[in-house]
């Protein structure tokens, strides 16, 4: 009795998790597959119907709006965030005298949610009472910053926003990353002359590779399921100038009753995390068995 306990406890410990994963997880995403298959409006259908809700969404010029602000707003994201951080991360590990202080001060607005980063940044951003409207204060009446505002450029307030939130996170993998290469291949650069920027390019920085593809692997989700910045900072506005993905899908299933809609576009989100995950997967596994 004993053996059999010491064999199987494991596995009955894990298999609530397992099974309500299986049913919570990809049980709702074969049911959100299937919806988007058919012709459902306010209640779900099952009949199957083809692919009239891709035909639909891709004909949608809120969802081409949608999913070419998701390339604007991944890119300029993840590139600005991870430079920011690399750079942050290189200045702490100067063994600078308040690294302590700069770090908290970097990290801080990882603490914070989304949700009160969208709403302190659209206080800031305000053209009425924020950044334009103090600098005008200050007597420069010609000053202008009215992105928020803008329809072609409000959808770049997000990507600041999202910047300042997440490259202390970055920051800090970077910060480690650098913290773990050997000092003794260093000092042997230093001692054969070799400029500490060619220190950093040819031996520190390619040795942080997989730092690299964690801290992009990250940004791209977070990127990809962004919803509660945008709907705190712009709403997805003015008009629909700022709508991503995420608040398409949410705008579709509460607000305009399209569950077919809000499906279809579910199941896109879920095929780009795909084309980025699998891959990176793919890598590990390979690296491992080599």
């Amino acid at each position: 009795m004993l053996k059999w306990l010491e064999t199987h406890t494991p596995k009955m410990v894990l298999a609530p998790s397992f099974i309500a994963v299986l049913i919570f997880v990809y049980g709702f995403i074969a049911w959100t597959g299937w919806v988007s298959l058919t012709r459902s409006r306010l209640l779900p259908k099952y009949e199957i119907d083809g692919l009239i809700q891709y035909d639909r969404l891709f004909a949608s010029p809120r969802w081409d709006t949608a999913f070419g602000n998701l390339f604007i707003f991944g890119a300029l994201f993840i590139v600005i965030a991870m430079v920011l951080g690399l750079v942050l991360a290189i200045l702490l590990d100067q063994n600078i005298r308040t690294e302590g202080a700069l770090r908290t001060i970097y990290l801080y607005p990882m603490a914070l949610s989304m949700i009160v980063t969208g709403t302190a940044w659209k206080w800031i951003l305000n053209p009425g009472l924020g950044l334009e409207a103090t600098v005008q204060g200050w007597g420069f009446e010609t000053f202008s910053f009215d992105w928020l505002v803008d329809p072609d450029m409000a959808i770049y307030t997000v990507v600041i926003a999202a910047i300042w939130q997440s490259s202390g996170f970055v920051m800090a993998l970077f910060l480690a990353g650098l913290r773990s290469v050997d000092t003794e291949i260093i000092r042997a650069a230093q001692v054969d002359g070799i400029p500490t920027w060619r220190v950093y390019t040819a031996i520190i920085l390619p040795s942080m590779a997989p730092i690299f593809l964690s801290a992009f692997i990250v940004l791209s989700h977070l990127a990809i399921k962004s919803f509660d910045l945008v709907i705190a900072l712009t709403g997805g506005g003015p008009g629909y100038a700022t709508d991503l993905p995420a608040t398409y899908m949410y705008a579709m299933a509460f607000s305009r009753g399209d569950l077919g809609q809000a499906a279809s576009s579910a199941m896109v989100m879920m095929l780009v995390v795909f084309a980025i995950v699998v891959p990176y997967l793919y890598s590990e596994l390979r690296s491992k068995d080599g």
